[in-house]
């Protein structure tokens, strides 16, 4: 199960990954970081792009940061970098 660390831009034009940000991946969501929408937007964001259902994504830390650690239940690191940032 890995643990990925994400850095999130709230109140973006679109939601997606533009790539990374020191050894963190960048994600940008439409969602205002107000009573937990950008948190709930970014396991939906996640859950759609990986192909897995949200309850397999959990917020380990991070809560009320811009930087985050996520546990992914369903898939391997590889596969996880794989689809999030296809060029690596």
């Amino acid at each position: 199960m890995p643990i990925l660390r994400v850095h999130i831009i709230p109140n973006a034009k679109i939601d997606k990954v533009s790539g990374e940000y020191n050894s963190a991946i960048k994600i940008k969501l439409r969602a205002p970081a107000v009573d937990g929408k950008a948190n709930a937007a970014l396991r939906r964001f996640l859950a759609e792009r990986l192909s897995i259902p949200q309850s397999a994504i959990i917020l380990e830390h991070g809560e009320r940061s811009r930087d985050k650690v996520i546990r992914i239940d369903d898939l391997s690191e590889e596969e996880v970098l794989r689809r999030l940032l296809p060029t690596i």
